[in-house]
């Protein structure tokens, strides 16, 4: 399985109804001014002591930050704890305002 994954794949992921957890590392602040149905929010600092807990190894799981480095950063790690199904969303929530959904604010 790929590291990234486009927003369209995603769009079309959800539309389909696939299983999958949708990861936004970003911070509160950033989750208020934009964001996807369904996300769960895990700011990058928190995932290391709350994955464990509370994300499944064997579930997808694509990660969500701004521009998709912090996602990035994060599905590199997230990997090497296990998780082999974590992908990072390209171009993060900006490219998802952009091309799939233009009701979520870029900022």
């Amino acid at each position: 399985m790929d590291y990234e994954i486009t927003a369209e794949e995603v769009k079309a992921k959800l539309d389909a109804g696939d299983a999958f957890t949708l990861l936004d590392v970003r911070e509160p602040w950033e989750f208020e001014a934009a964001r996807m149905d369904r996300a769960k929010l895990m700011p990058m600092g928190d995932v290391p002591s709350r994955a464990h807990q509370e994300l499944d190894p064997e579930d997808h799981i694509v990660v969500v930050c701004h521009h998709g480095v912090r996602s990035m950063n994060v599905t590199a790690w997230l990997r090497q704890q296990g998780f082999e199904k974590a992908q990072s969303m390209r171009g993060g929530i900006d490219a998802w305002a952009r091309t799939v959904d233009q009701k979520v604010q870029v900022y």
